[in-house]
């Protein structure tokens, strides 16, 4: 009987990370943390209610994780199996935040904490839950530079609920989906049924006063998805077959509307950037010849935003030591125009920590290479003449609530380029649907460019107006929606923080009125 009330909430996790993205059945995400919560309720000590958390979380984060393995089967440093490993040590970390979740809630609000015998369960508890969530999901996303994939709140974005995270954000919309869970298990059985059904019907209607019309914007924008089928394990000729592709899909030159052309991240393989020891153009090609050969594919008010990578030499030796992954800017008199580079950095993808401790007992990065990158300044809002003010991320910055603009330079659009080859069949879409998310909280549209898919377009509200599916070659065209700001994207996470306080106020104050 021990090993099956180990398994109930292992499996209740599972079951709750089925809401996200690729698979989206979000109604098992309420029905997953609903059954959570009734057993954190009536755990007879707090051991046992760290317990019922981790075992929740490893569930969870062991479904939600499960892209992490994929990369593993495109590199060649390190054995395939290994990512299966590496999906369990995630989970096995990341299930510390339910954890510390459950046990907060059991011990600030649960009867047993008290030694009386368990009633049921009632919106107090329910609500302490819910800002226990929400404290501990912001921690997730910032400690150790933070890991926030797949947040509570992205099993929502297929439903109108989403919208209120321009009002609060992804973590105090994490917190609604516990509150949620907890109303309706509440209202099956538990005590404060009235008030549970009341904020059942308020959070249902919420979000009719979120609705906006986007505005249409002055840039026009073309994005080219090549998919290569070698790239996660590129060839010796796939930097030059790749450009091919690219310069393909990129269209002709339309003197009615100038063209922002975007290119993946780390679409080109060749240099763009004069000043590099003279062997790095002999090796890999001319940065001039480069840029000539993409200023021919532009009319005279076009640009292209590319991804790519710049590179730091030691002046003495000459040697590589360090590099960046970056978006460059070219016009079409074949000159660079500037520069944005990736700041937050993936652990183990892009440098590898603890370099010389793990680089003696075998383990690489998954992108090959002895030289890590190094990170940028931070988001920054790029001044592209004829085409605005854009905003740059690179692949997964784009999961950071709250980071993802700079707050004096609020730009008209975010442009994302990802490389989510490596994220195999299941992180595609989820990625996709946390840019979603940070569309939403910003007010601002998020066009992504990816190699393989899922390259879109995606509109203030959240809405994807036009997307190239995984596995397709192709291009998307058109103008970029404006938004205005939202209440989020002035406040950022102190939302977080206040409905948190608001959560733990009501709690305290029902309690008091019961006594």
């Amino acid at each position: 009987m021990i090993w099956l009330r180990r398994l109930l909430p292992l499996a209740l996790g599972a079951i709750a990370a089925l809401g996200f993205a690729p698979w989206d059945w979000w109604p098992l995400t309420m029905v997953g943390f609903a059954a959570w919560l009734f057993l954190v309720h009536q755990a007879g000590s707090l051991r046992a209610a760290l317990g019922i958390g981790w075992l929740f979380g490893l569930g969870h984060f062991i479904v939600a994780n499960l892209w992490i393995q994929q990369p593993f089967e495109f590199q060649d440093a390190m054995p395939s199996w290994l990512g299966y490993f590496a999906v369990i040590l995630v989970a096995v970390y990341l299930a510390i935040f339910p954890m510390l979740a459950a046990s907060l809630t059991w011990r600030l609000a649960s009867p047993a904490a008290k030694g009386d015998p368990a009633p049921r369960i009632d919106l107090p508890f329910v609500l302490v839950a819910a800002a226990g969530w929400i404290a501990t999901e912001y921690l997730r996303g910032t400690l150790f530079t933070g890991y926030p994939w797949d947040p509570l709140a992205a099993s929502l974005v297929p439903t109108p609920l989403a919208m209120l995270a321009a009002s609060i954000g992804t973590y105090a919309l994490s917190g609604l989906v516990v509150l949620t869970s907890g109303c309706l298990l509440i209202a099956i059985g538990g005590r404060h049924r009235y008030p549970a059904i009341a904020i059942l019907a308020a959070i249902a209607l919420a979000p009719l006063a979120h609705h906006h019309q986007p505005r249409v914007g002055s840039t026009y924008v073309r994005i080219v998805q090549p998919n290569l089928a070698e790239e996660a394990k590129p060839t010796a000729d796939y930097a030059e077959a790749n450009f091919q592709a690219l310069a393909r899909l990129s269209g002709r030159p339309d003197p009615d509307h100038p063209r922002l052309i975007l290119w993946p991240e780390g679409a080109i393989r060749f240099p763009v950037e004069d000043g590099y020891p003279r062997y790095v153009y002999d090796m890999l090609g001319s940065a001039q010849t480069a840029r000539i050969r993409m200023a021919s594919l532009l009319g005279d008010h076009d640009a292209i935003l590319t991804g790519t990578q710049g590179m730091y030499f030691d002046k003495r030796t000459e040697n590589m030591i360090a590099a960046t992954n970056s978006i460059a800017v070219i016009g079409p008199d074949a000159q660079l125009h500037g520069r944005y580079d990736k700041a937050h950095l993936v652990p183990y993808g892009e440098y590898l920590p603890m370099r010389p401790v793990l680089e003696a007992i075998g383990l690489s990065r998954l992108v090959p290479g002895d030289v890590d990158f190094i990170p940028g300044p931070g988001p920054r809002t790029m001044v592209i003449p004829g085409f605005g003010k854009i905003g740059m991320l690179i692949c997964y910055e784009v999961i950071f609530s709250g980071q993802v603009v700079d707050p004096a330079h609020r730009p008209d659009f975010i442009f994302n380029p990802s490389n989510d080859a490596w994220f195999g069949t299941l992180g595609p879409p989820a990625h996709l649907a946390q840019a979603r998310l940070r569309a939403i909280e910003e007010g601002l549209s998020i066009v992504r460019a990816t190699p393989t898919g899922i390259s879109a377009i995606i509109d203030p509200d959240g809405d994807i107006r036009q997307s190239i599916p995984m596995g397709r070659a192709g291009a998307i065209e058109g103008p970029v929606m404006r938004g205005a700001p939202t209440l989020f994207s002035r406040l950022g996470n102190w939302m977080a923080l206040i409905v948190s306080a608001i959560l733990l106020i009501c709690a305290i104050a029902i309690r008091r009125l019961a006594r």
